[in-house]
């Protein structure tokens, strides 16, 4: 299952999804894994939240893929994967590139059996339609 909060700066997006992690951190069988660009939010997690940051730049959303596929390699009873900033994380992300990665990760999320919830930084409306089914 893959869920996106999409909105613009200032929405109370990474609010929102820190919120949601501690609750699958709080009530989940399996791993719960957070991924950000920076350590600002690593304290606001729950004890039980696997806080990952990205120590370099990606440059697109090939190189991104194969991290996630490195942790999920690493830890078989990951159940979530939370992502703050998708644009944060890889520059110069284009929205044929969003589609391209999202279609990726609902393979590997049925495959895996792990739910992937993203935030990404743009107005809903303006986002492509693929995406926008996936939007809560």
């Amino acid at each position: 299952m893959i869920k996106i909060l999409a909105g613009e700066k200032g929405e109370g997006k990474t609010k929102k999804l820190i919120e949601m992690a501690n609750n699958a951190g709080k009530t989940s069988n399996g791993h719960v894994v957070f991924i950000d660009d920076d350590n600002r939010h690593m304290y606001d997690l729950h004890y039980n939240i696997r806080f990952v940051k990205t120590n370099f730049t990606m440059d697109d959303q090939k190189i991104f893929f194969g991290f996630i596929c490195g942790i999920l390699s690493q830890d078989n009873d990951i159940e979530e994967i939370y992502i703050d900033g998708l644009h944060n994380i890889v520059k110069g992300l284009e929205s044929d590139d969003v589609v391209d990665f999202i279609a990726e990760i609902e393979k590997l999320s049925a495959e895996k059996s792990v739910d992937f919830i993203f935030i990404i930084s743009s107005k809903v409306d303006t986002l492509p339609e693929q995406i926008k089914k996936y939007v809560i």
